[in-house]
């Protein structure tokens, strides 16, 4: 059958696909252009199932704050640092936040088992890439501060006891940059704790010192571990000349709390041999 360049003009400007493809879909749908989006639709849904074992561990982190019953902080992954900066990708990004704001109390598989799920595929079809809508935290304060880095990367939620916008966007950035793991040592898991001990424990046991001096070394290096990973002990990163329960201090407040996003973290990506990628590239 004779499809007219116009025809496939028409349905890329639908579709946003590439007119190889718009061709075909019109070819096997007999140039009924409802019937071949309604078939790259279907093909969509098979396409990002296919696509979805790829690992996909680019994206951005976006963020809100603007109802203090309802701030939120979303990670949404893609497979390159191209498409992350990629405007379609982008406007879906937006799209999922606005969505998650409007119901806070969804879980993710709920929103995606909606709307977004479909749009989720057809974005995968379109950009020929995993997207994945990662995760999302909700916080009910009333001084909800929060920061994201230039290139999204890294996002930060800090919950504030008294309102002081200056600060809570200072320390969402000290969070950022200094990535603590409580707000203060008490709060640090009995695991971390132990599982840093028995690291401290192997590098000081071929020491020829004696034992008790032995425990007062690891017991010093603990303490100083946990006070470089408490928000509180930390050196403030705008001002290393206190820290950051000084600085708490001088403004009479105090850090809820915090939550930090970094893109990618936590995923483990499958690292193949050069050589075996090559042979698979090359049928062997």
């Amino acid at each position: 059958m004779n499809i007219s360049a116009k025809d496939v003009k028409d349905l890329r400007e639908k579709t946003g696909l590439g007119m190889m493809e718009c061709k075909k879909a019109l070819e096997e749908a007999g140039g009924d252009s409802d019937q071949a989006i309604t078939n790259l639709r279907k093909n969509s849904a098979l396409k990002a199932e296919k696509k979805s074992s790829r690992t996909a561990v680019e994206g951005v982190i976006l963020s809100d704050t603007t109802d203090s019953s309802n701030s939120i902080l979303i990670e949404i992954n893609c497979e390159t640092d191209f498409v992350a900066k990629d405007a379609n990708f982008l406007a879906f990004t937006e799209e999922v936040l606005g969505t998650c704001l409007n119901s806070p109390d969804a879980s993710l598989e709920k929103l995606l088992s909606d709307s977004l799920e479909e749009k989720r595929q057809n974005l995968v079809q379109k950009i020929g890439e995993n997207i994945v809508i990662r995760r999302k935290f909700n916080v009910s304060s009333p001084f909800v501060y929060s920061y994201i880095h230039g290139n999204k990367k890294i996002g930060v939620l800090v919950s504030l006891e008294q309102e002081n916008e200056e600060l809570g966007k200072d320390l969402a950035m000290h969070v950022a940059a200094s990535n603590p793991l409580a707000i203060s040592p008490e709060e640090i898991s009995e695991e971390i704790i132990n599982k840093e001990k028995e690291i401290i424990e192997a590098q000081v046991s071929d020491t020829d010192k004696p034992q008790e001096i032995i425990e007062k070394m690891t017991s010093g290096r603990l303490k100083k571990f946990l006070s470089e990973v408490s928000l509180i002990d930390q050196p403030f990163v705008k001002d290393p000349s206190l820290n950051v329960s000084q600085l708490l201090k001088n403004n009479d407040n105090s850090v809820l709390s915090f939550i930090r996003y970094e893109v990618g973290e936590g995923i483990e990506v499958e690292k193949k041999d050069f050589a075996e990628e090559v042979q698979a590239q090359l049928g062997n």
